[in-house]
């Protein structure tokens, strides 16, 4: 099992956890309380901070649930989070 470090840079900041123990990902939560409207897009903060192992990379995707009642998604899905870009912001 690969091990996966996370850092918390805000207090209110929640570690990523998988909500079911078959889950394929863990959920990933915002620090941020903010409305995005219709044609609008905003970045998001999760206020943590991950360290990769060497020549893996991070994903962020978007709910099934959310995407169809509220059409919220992520611009690039699947958002890729490379190790080396984490390692030179983190």
């Amino acid at each position: 099992m690969m091990k996966l470090k996370v850092k918390k840079l805000h207090e209110s900041a929640i570690i990523p956890f998988y909500a079911h123990p078959q889950d394929a990902g863990l959920d990933l939560f915002s620090i941020d309380d903010a409305r995005i409207n219709p044609g609008e897009s905003k970045l998001i903060h999760t206020g943590i901070s991950i360290e990769l192992p060497p020549g893996t990379e991070a994903q962020i995707r978007p709910r099934s649930g959310l995407a169809l009642k509220h059409q919220i998604t992520v611009l690039n899905s699947p958002g890729t989070i490379d190790e080396t870009y984490v390692r030179l912001v983190g």
